[in-house]
């Protein structure tokens, strides 16, 4: 019989070889190859698992599902290696793996992930309640399906689902977690309070179960049963940062600070609560500065345990740095970081600090040791040459600053810094000019007469101040400092005042209300002839000048002397006078001048 066959089949394939022009018959049904689907199913296994190569493990289980699309499995894995990369896809698997049987748990499961994974909460609740009847010993799907009803908006099925699982598990930690949440959010007190007490009967040695309990009657308003639960839990575990956290908490939504922050002390002195977590609360209490003076003295304590406890992380440092600074305790300041200079690695911004405090107290040779000191440490900072040559240049030793910022300059990282060093240059020039036209002059002199010399040592480094200046608006053209100095210049000087104006008018764009700078304006136009608009642009410069700068009151006195306001001007030219003008002699010169105008007759 078997030999009957075997030559029927040679016999059929001999036909379909050579007959071509035989009539077609229609297929017979394809049985599908399962030997080489679960051959190429299990190399999908070997490959995801032991090589870790998922991409060629999702290629065999797809050949796989095409040698056998009822291979369960095969779609199990495919959705399991795309369900967290490609979700709409493991869906799709998922959904053919359910097909394939209805009431397998895994597969159930799996599709309730990637439903979820993509949003279809209503079709994940259909999925967990039918997990619920195959999975009926699983409490994870009652916790998710009471947790997918909340996120639909359907808390009281939540809680229904949740009632059930507890009579068929009993009390579970996690879900009576969930049902207290959902029962406060449904306003259900008295049950939420219940599920605490109940808790603690089960517990009564967990400091947490009290602080849960104690919350519940905060949240009713009822303080005093709040407080003897908190006092419960510290009695079991004055250590825990939970129980000090809830403490402090209670006492602030109270606004009984100095009680709060008091708990806070204690936390930051536990080991328990991450430093982050203290920092971050000591920066949000200290922003506002009315609360700061307010409770200074529990702020102070906060900031001292954090500077004790951990002495040389740099960012306590610069808290308790800072804290010091803030409360006026500049001295102490000082100490501290200077105690922290031999750290190891220095900390360039230790030293920033160190020098700024006594720059600020005027202190020219400490300024110079510290920024010495700290250019061995650092020789390639950029702003400690700067800094050494600011602090030179307050020394009136040009020569010497103009050293250090030229070093800056090929240390500088971008052209926006070179463009701001290189008004410094120009502005440490123009202080150059100033000083030897005085040792040239061997008096004080007025000091346009800085902007009137044409030749000698002043009027060479004035070229050098605009070639300076030059340099700095090629590179960075929006330096208000830059544009405001260099147009008040050639003011001065009577010249480029087109150019002069262009360039005071830009400043004032950049900053605006500053009165320096709209001053400058004011003047340029002024030496323009411009009176009228060099009147109104002064008077909106005063108007923001809090200073009460004599330099402004002088330009406003000669603007209006200008305009034939006599009166008017020698009030203002009295002002500076009294204001404390550096140069009393020019208004003096001023006050002659106009007397002797008044006294020459008019011409017929």
């Amino acid at each position: 019989m078997r030999k009957t066959l075997l030559l029927l089949l040679l016999t059929a394939v001999f036909c379909g070889a050579f007959a071509r022009k035989t009539p077609q018959v229609a297929p017979a049904p394809q049985v599908p190859d399962s030997l080489r689907g679960f051959y190429l199913f299990t190399e999908g296994i070997k490959q995801a698992f032991i090589e870790r190569d998922t991409a060629a493990a999702r290629a065999s289980l797809e050949r796989s599902v095409e040698a056998d699309s009822t291979y369960g499995p095969a779609w199990y894995e495919l959705a399991e290696l795309l369900l967290y990369n490609d979700a709409p896809a493991a869906l799709r698997h998922a959904e053919r793996a359910f097909r394939t049987d209805t009431t397998d748990k895994w597969y159930l499961l799996q599709l309730g992930q990637a439903q979820i994974l993509n949003d279809r909460y209503r079709d994940a609740i259909r999925t967990y309640n039918r997990l619920r009847e195959v999975d009926a010993q699983n409490p994870d799907s009652y916790r998710v399906l009471a947790m997918l009803y909340d996120q639909e908006g359907q808390p009281f099925s939540a809680i229904a689902v949740l009632d059930s699982a507890e009579v068929r598990f009993g009390r579970i930690d996690a879900l009576s977690e969930l049902k207290r949440r959902l029962l406060v959010g449904t306003r259900q007190y008295d049950r939420a309070v219940a599920e605490a007490q109940a808790l603690i009967e089960a517990a009564p040695y967990k400091a947490e179960n009290y602080l849960l309990l104690g919350e519940l009657y905060a949240r009713q308003k009822k303080d005093s049963l709040a407080l003897v639960q908190f006092a419960e839990a510290y009695r079991i575990d004055s250590t825990s940062v939970a129980v000090l956290a809830t403490y402090s908490e209670f006492y602030n939504e109270r606004r009984d600070y100095a009680s709060s922050l008091n708990y806070t002390r204690r936390l930051f002195a536990s080991d328990e609560m991450p430093l982050d977590d203290k920092l971050a609360y000591f920066d949000r209490i200290t922003g506002d500065r009315n609360f700061y003076s307010t409770f200074y003295l529990q702020i102070n304590d906060l900031a001292t345990t954090l500077a004790m406890k951990y002495p040389h992380d740099p960012r306590v440092v610069k808290l308790y740095g800072d804290h010091l600074i803030a409360s006026g305790q500049l001295d102490d300041a000082l100490t501290y970081y200077k105690t922290h200079l031999d750290d190891l690695p220095p900390r360039i911004d230790y030293f920033n600090m160190v020098i700024d405090i006594e720059s600020y107290k005027q202190r020219p040779d400490s300024v110079e040791r510290y920024t010495s000191r700290a250019m061995k440490l650092f020789p390639e900072n950029v702003d400690l040459h700067l800094r050494k040559g600011q602090m030179l240049s307050y020394a009136k030793r040009y020569d010497e600053a103009l050293k250090f910022y030229k070093n800056s300059l090929r240390l500088a990282p971008s052209d926006s810094l070179r463009g701001a060093v290189w008004g410094i240059i120009g502005e440490t020039y123009h202080l150059m000019g100033q000083q030897a036209l005085q040792k040239q002059s061997g008096d004080r002199r007025p000091k346009a007469s800085l902007y009137e010399s044409r030749k000698g040592p002043a009027a060479r480094c004035m070229r050098k101040c605009y070639d300076a200046y030059d340099r700095s608006l090629a590179l960075r053209y929006d330096n208000a400092m830059v544009l405001n100095n260099y147009a008040y210049f050639l003011s001065l000087e009577g010249r480029d005042l087109e150019r002069a104006l262009a360039m005071a008018g830009r400043a004032i764009v950049l900053e605006e209300n500053n009165p320096t700078y709209l001053d400058t304006y004011a003047w340029v136009l002024y030496r323009s002839g411009r009176y009228d608009e060099a009147k109104k642009t002064m008077q909106q410069a005063l108007s923001l000048d809090r200073s009460q700068s004599p330099d402004l009151q002088l330009h406003y006195g000669d603007i209006l002397a200008a305009l034939g306001e006599k009166f008017m001007a020698e009030v203002y030219w009295k002002k500076a006078l009294e204001g404390g003008y550096d140069d009393p002699d020019a208004i003096v010169e001023r006050f002659r001048r106009l007397k002797e105008a008044a006294q020459t007759p008019a011409a017929p």
